[in-house]
C-alpha cells in the first residue's frame, strides 16, 4: 500500500525560525510534537511492508494530499492552532475521502478539551475526578476539596502541569489559575487531586476486539526528593533523560486481580464512550481507598522508539511481546480492518 505519514516535527523551544509557531510560547511549546528520530522510526517500521511518504502537517499538507492521495494515512499530527488542533488533519482526510489511522475529528477535539471529555465520561458513569473550569478568575473552587490540581484545559504531553500544580489553599489556587490563564491564554481545569497510585493504560482495537496491553505504573518514588507525586512536565521532559533515565515506570504494574479488572473495565468503557478508534492511551489514578478514576484520554499517544526514552505505549507493547515495528504495523492493520482494506 501507499501510506502517507502525517506529523508535526519539533522545533526550537523558543519558536525562533518557525514561520507560524503555536499560539503558546514557553519551555513546553513544542512538547506535543515529535522528534525527527520518532518520525523516522515510524517510517522505517511501516516501510517493512508498505511504500511510505512523509507529509508534514503544515499549510501545504492539503495540496499534497489532494494531488497525490495515499491509500491510507498513518496520522501522528498534533496540529498547532486552537483547542481543536488535533482534529485538523483528520478533518482534511475526511474531506478528501482518504482513510486514516486513529480517532475521528470529534473524538480528537473532545479528548483534548479535558472538561468536555470529563462531562461525557461522568454522564456515562465512568468515574473521573470532580472538577471546575475557570475561564477567568471567578470563585475559589467551592464544591471541591483540597488538595486540587490545576491544568490548562486544552493541552497534552504534561504541558502546563508543573511540580507546583497541586494546590492546598485558596491563595495558591487563585495564583495558579491566573498563571494558566495568562500563560496559555485558555481556561484552567481545576480537578480534585487523588492521592493514590497512578497508571497509564494502552489499548488497541475497535468494537468487540479491543486489546488492553499490560498496564504501566508511574512510580513516583523515583522522582527527586520533595517532588510532588505527579507526572509533571519536569518528570516527563526534564528529570527523565535518555542519558540518565528515571526508573519511573513498572510494566506490568503489580496489581491484584480485582483492581486490574476494574482499571481495564473503566478504560474500555471510556474508550467506547468517547468513540476512540484503533488506539489510545488512558491515564488512571486511584483515590485514597484504591478506587480507579479516569484522568484523561490520549487518542494520539506518544510513541518514542527508544526503550530508554520511557514512552509508555511502546513500553506496554514490549511487555506484551510486540517490538516497535510490530506495534506500528498493528495499528495500521487495525485501521485497515475498520475500513475493509486489505493491508
Amino acid at each position: 500500500m501507499r501510506v502517507g505519514l502525517t506529523y508535526n516535527v519539533k522545533k526550537d523551544c523558543s519558536g525562533e525560525g518557525d514561520e507560524h509557531p503555536p499560539s503558546t510560547v514557553g519551555s513546553d511549546v513544542y512538547a506535543e510534537w515529535d522528534e525527527p528520530e520518532t518520525i523516522e522510526a515510524i517510517r522505517a517500521a511501516l516501510s517493512r511492508k508498505h511504500s511510505v511518504t512523509l507529509i508534514e502537517a503544515d499549510e501545504h499538507a492539503y495540496d499534497t494530499l489532494r494531488t497525490t492521495p495515499p491509500d491510507i494515512v498513518f496520522n501522528i499530527a498534533e496540529g498547532a492552532f486552537g483547542a481543536s488542533r488535533e482534529a485538523q488533519m483528520p478533518a482534511i482526510f475526511e474531506m478528501l475521502r482518504i482513510p486514516y489511522t486513529g480517532s475521528d475529528p470529534l473524538t480528537l477535539a473532545l479528548c483534548l478539551d479535558k472538561g468536555r471529555a470529563k462531562e461525557v465520561l461522568a454522564f456515562n458513569g465512568v468515574p473521573t475526578p470532580s472538577f471546575k473550569v475557570f475561564t477567568y478568575l471567578n470563585g475559589n473552587g467551592n464544591g471541591l476539596r483540597y488538595p486540587m490540581i490545576v491544568k490548562p484545559l486544552f493541552e497534552g504531553s504534561s504541558k502546563g502541569i508543573f511540580n507546583d500544580s497541586v494546590v492546598n489553599g485558596t491563595k495558591e489556587l487563585r495564583s495558579k489559575v491566573q498563571w494558566v490563564l495568562d500563560t496559555y491564554k485558555q481556561p484552567a481545569l481545576v480537578e480534585r487531586y487523588l492521592t493514590g497510585r497512578e497508571f497509564t493504560v494502552a489499548l488497541v482495537g475497535n468494537g468487540d476486539n479491543i486489546t488492553v496491553l499490560p498496564i504501566v505504573e508511574i512510580k513516583f518514588g523515583s522522582l527527586p526528593a520533595g517532588a510532588t507525586p505527579i507526572y509533571s512536565f519536569e518528570a516527563k521532559w526534564v528529570w527523565d533523560r535518555d542519558d540518565k533515565p528515571l526508573d519511573i515506570f513498572e510494566c506490568p504494574a503489580q496489581l491484584d486481580s480485582t483492581t486490574r479488572a476494574k482499571i481495564e473495565a473503566i478504560c474500555i468503557k471510556a474508550y467506547r464512550v468517547l468513540r476512540c478508534r484503533d488506539w489510545c492511551r488512558i491515564d488512571v489514578r486511584l483515590d485514597g481507598e484504591g478506587n480507579p478514576y479516569v484522568i484523561e484520554l490520549n487518542p494520539l499517544p506518544g510513541i518514542l522508539p527508544k526503550p530508554e526514552s520511557n514512552s509508555c505505549f511502546p513500553k506496554a507493547a514490549r511487555a506484551a511481546g510486540m517490538d516497535y515495528d510490530t506495534l506500528m504495523n498493528r495499528v495500521l492493520e487495525v485501521a485497515c480492518e475498520r475500513y475493509g482494506i486489505a493491508p
